[in-house]
């Protein structure tokens, strides 16, 4: 068990790492106006999603583990159930991520950069309420 939460909790602050980093660049690219620069803002988007999205599958893949180890436990807890529903909004944020890097390498993102500002602060916020029920489990 603590193997596959120490797996769990590494690919987890990898994915992270990608969900802070990529809107970013999404910023950084609808704030350019130099098309050199917006190009390679567009290739390292593609590089940087395709990396992480294997980190979001190991997190499914290693939480998936550790449930199935103790189902009685986990399945009965009510905060695990909302840390659920925070990483089923968070994969979904990751594949509108994934919406908008194809739209950026095909130069047809129509986003303002404070658009963008503001989607980079969503996952901060769900890293909170995570991290909250998971170490407090108030429920």
């Amino acid at each position: 068990m603590l193997w596959l939460r120490a797996l769990h909790i590494i690919f987890v602050v990898c994915w992270f790492a990608g969900l802070f980093y990529l809107p970013r660049i999404f910023v950084y690219f609808a704030a350019s106006e130099d098309s050199a620069t917006r190009a390679q803002l567009a290739v390292m988007s593609r590089r940087l999603y395709r990396f992480v999205t294997p980190f979001m599958v190991l997190t499914v893949v290693f939480g998936v583990g550790m449930i199935t180890l103790a189902p009685d436990y986990y399945l009965s807890a009510t905060w695990l159930w909302l840390k659920l529903a925070g990483v089923a909004f968070l994969i979904v944020y990751h594949f509108q991520c994934g919406r908008y890097v194809k739209a950026i390498n095909a130069d047809s993102d129509s986003h303002s950069h404070v658009f963008y500002r503001f989607f980079n602060e969503v996952p901060v916020l769900f890293l909170f309420a995570i991290v909250f029920l998971v170490v407090l489990k108030p429920f």
